[in-house]
Parts: structure tokens; C-alpha cells; sequence
């Protein structure tokens, strides 16, 4: 029997998350303003685990499935599309620790988030293509028993906020995107440096920056637990995933605050979705959550179930399609609300600003297709070139 329906404890986790959501939608401007999640907020999310709500329960987490997971982002974005991006938690870095690291070292590096306002952050984008070879610029070379980076990274999120970083840089130049390594350096590392935030389009409360290394030594290095290529695809999947269940947030509030818009206005002496055209499109708008809630849910399902191949495709599925979806319903819901759409009276414009910059996070739609068009056709994944975010191709948000 087949069955979309999350289970009691999911509901009711789905539930908590939401009443906690519901807080930050009248805030959102505030969050906006400040352009970060204000203290008791903070406070609220560290209590309540949600930052590390996936992380297993011996790195000091919850240990949950991620079904679970992407409800809890969704709840979150459904109340604010920035919130989680600014909730104290390991992030990204986290994921890259559990998908490349041993169960010691994700351990080790993920029991100090537990309680606490810290920030971790993946370092993956470059300020440019490496014009001579495939590949990342930032390079990392073998000095004794230490590793030593040189290199520059960019929109690499939570970048001023965090502690720790999970940095890709290129081990062995003549495998192109299959000679990457991982490796872990914290904030104070002699050699690292923070650039300043920038000033983004949307996504207000989320912080981008980038992190200069020179000479930065470090014995950490995450190997993917023998097959590195592997567990590199899944670790852009499942935080994709991530993003496209916030997507589906967004959508979700787009669509609910552009029903109740369109049926109080009134023109011609009756509410404005009377009118067929307007009445269709809310209709597709609201086809268009389903969808994508259906197909989040669907890939996450599956990576609980371990069937990492189909996972991978349903995951490509979701993330191409929410992304596009979200960005269809915000656009949707300023066109709807008409002059009023892009005052900041309305929220709607806000969502169309975040929606823009969640189709260039972890994975682009466009990237999410060529990992789908690879499974599909049997071509190998181990040609990282084709599937994952590359400078030539466009530099993402992680």
C-alpha cells in the first residue's frame, strides 16, 4: 500500500515546528531589518533541537529520519523562507561531516552544536574557474601529517557566523573533480581569514561571505568512508533536499496569504478570484505546492528507506521542480496582489526576493536536471563534473 502520510510522531513534531513558525511570520521584517533571527528566537530553536534535529544521537542530536527533517523545513520556511537559513545549528557542515566522515568523526565535530547558538558552514563555491584544468582553484598539499590550504571561497553561508568549516579543496590536480578532498579547519586557524557579509537579494536573515585560507594546516580530513565521489553527490542531494523542502515553505505561504488576498479585493463588484483568469492561476499555484510537497516527500522517504540510487533521482526530481515552483508562486503572488505586491505592506514581494535566491542554493534547477538526466541514461556519477555546482557551470549558496 502506498502512503504519503507522515506518521503520528512526524505529525506531531510537524505540529510543534508549525505553532513555532506561526511566531516568526509576524516578525518577518523584523528578522529582515536586523538581518538575522532576533535572541529569544534563537534561544526558542536551541531549545527545541531543530538545528540539530538530523544530526545522529551520539553527535549530541536527534537522530532524525529525513522525512522528518524536511517537515521541520518546511514548517520553518512556511513561517519564514530566511529563518532556517539563520537558526543556530551545524548547517551544511553538518551534513558533509555524517555523508564524509566516519561515525567518530562525526562524532567528535557535531557533540559541541548540542545546546548551544554555534554555526558550522561547507566551503564549496570560488570566486572563479580554474582555467587551466577542471576543478577547484583552492588547492591542498600533504606537509608530514598535515594538510595545507591555499585558496579562496565564496557565498559560502553562515560564513561570519561560524566556528568550524568543512573546506573542498583540490588534492591531486590531474583527476580534475575527481581528485577533491575534504578537510575540517576551525575559525581561529592561523591563516583563515573572514570576509565581510554581503548584501544579498533575498534572504535577508541568512549571512554569505566568503573565507580566505593561506597556509592554513589542519589533520582533518573527511574521505567519504572509501568512496569519496559517492558520498561527495550525496551530500549536495540531501542538502538540496533541504533547500527544496523550503521552497515548498515558501509556496505554501505564497499561495495561502494570495487566496486570501484575491478573495477579499473586489473589482467589477465581485472578489477578484471570481474571475476565471485569476481563479486558474491561483489553481495552478496550489497544484504546484502538492507537487512538489509530494515529490520532497517522496525522496526523503527513500533515503530512510536506504535505497540511495532511487533516492538520488527523486531527489533530483524535487529539487529541479520545487525550486522552479517556488519561484513560480512568489512571482505569482506579487503579479496577484498587483500595485500592493510590491509594497512592503505585503509579504509577497519578500517571497519573490527569497524564492529568486533559493533556486541558487546548494543546486540549481538546471544542476538538479543533469544528476536526474545522468541516472536516467546510466551514465556514471562518478563524472562530478556533470552533476555538481562547478564555477564554469554556476556557483551556488552553501
Amino acid at each position: 500500500m502506498i502512503s504519503f502520510q507522515p506518521s503520528d510522531d512526524q505529525k506531531l513534531m510537524h505540529e510543534s515546528v508549525s505553532d513555532f513558525a506561526a511566531t516568526l511570520r509576524p516578525r518577518i521584517r523584523e528578522t529582515e531589518k536586523l538581518r538575522g533571527l532576533p535572541a529569544d528566537l534563537r534561544k526558542t530553536i536551541t531549545e527545541l533541537g531543530l538545528g540539530v534535529a538530523g544530526v545522529p544521537e551520539a553527535g549530541g542530536g536527534a537522530g532524525l529520519p529525513m522525512a522528518t527533517v524536511v517537515l521541520i523545513e518546511e514548517a520553518l520556511a512556511h513561517g519564514d523562507s530566511a529563518a532556517p537559513f539563520a537558526m543556530p545549528g551545524p548547517g551544511a557542515f553538518g551534513t558533509a561531516v555524517i555523508e564524509l566522515g566516519t561515525a567518530e568523526q562525526a562524532k567528535s565535530l557535531l557533540s559541541s552544536f548540542a545546546g548551544t547558538e554555534k554555526f558550522g558552514a561547507a566551503c564549496w563555491s570560488e570566486p572563479k574557474a580554474n582555467a587551466e584544468r577542471p576543478g577547484l582553484v583552492t588547492a591542498a598539499r600533504k606537509d608530514g601529517n598535515l594538510w595545507v590550504l591555499d585558496g579562496s571561497k565564496t557565498f559560502v553561508s553562515n560564513a561570519d557566523r561560524a566556528d568550524a568549516f568543512v573546506v573542498f579543496a583540490q588534492v591531486d590536480a590531474s583527476k580534475g573533480w575527481n581528485g577533491i578532498g575534504a578537510f575540517v579547519i576551525e575559525k581561529g586557524d592561523p591563516g583563515v581569514t573572514i570576509g565581510p557579509r554581503a548584501t544579498t537579494l533575498g534572504l535577508d536573515a541568512a549571512s554569505f561571505g566568503s573565507v580566505e585560507l593561506k597556509g592554513v594546516r589542519t589533520d582533518l580530513r573527511l574521505e567519504g568512508n572509501g568512496d569519496f565521489d559517492r558520498a561527495l553527490v550525496r551530500f549536495f542531494a540531501k542538502e538540496a533536499l533541504k533547500i527544496a523542502a523550503r521552497c515548498v515553505g515558501l509556496s505554501q505561504a505564497a499561495c495561502e496569504t494570495t487566496r486570501e488576498y484575491v478573495a477579499n479585493r473586489k473589482a467589477f463588484g465581485k472578489p477578484i478570484g471570481h474571475f476565471q483568469a485569476v481563479a486558474f492561476n491561483v489553481a495552478d499555484r496550489a497544484m504546484d505546492v502538492e507537487a512538489a510537497r509530494g515529490l520532497v516527500w517522496r525522496a526523503a522517504s527513500l533515503w530512510d528507506q536506504g535505497e540511495e540510487k532511487a533516492a538520488l533521482l527523486a531527489s533530483a526530481h524535487a529539487i529541479a521542480f520545487a525550486k522552479e515552483a517556488a519561484m513560480r508562486c512568489g512571482d505569482d503572488a506579487v503579479q496577484l496582489h498587483g500595485g500592493s505586491g510590491f509594497m512592503r505592506d505585503y509579504p509577497v514581494e519578500k517571497w519573490m526576493r527569497d524564492a529568486k535566491q533559493l533556486q541558487l542554493c546548494v543546486m540549481t534547477a538546471s544542476q538538479a536536471d543533469e544528476l536526474a538526466a545522468a541516472i536516467e541514461l546510466g551514465r556514471p556519477l562518478s563524472d562530478l563534473g556533470q552533476i555538481l555546482p562547478t564555477a564554469e557551470t554556476q556557483a551556488t549558496f552553501v
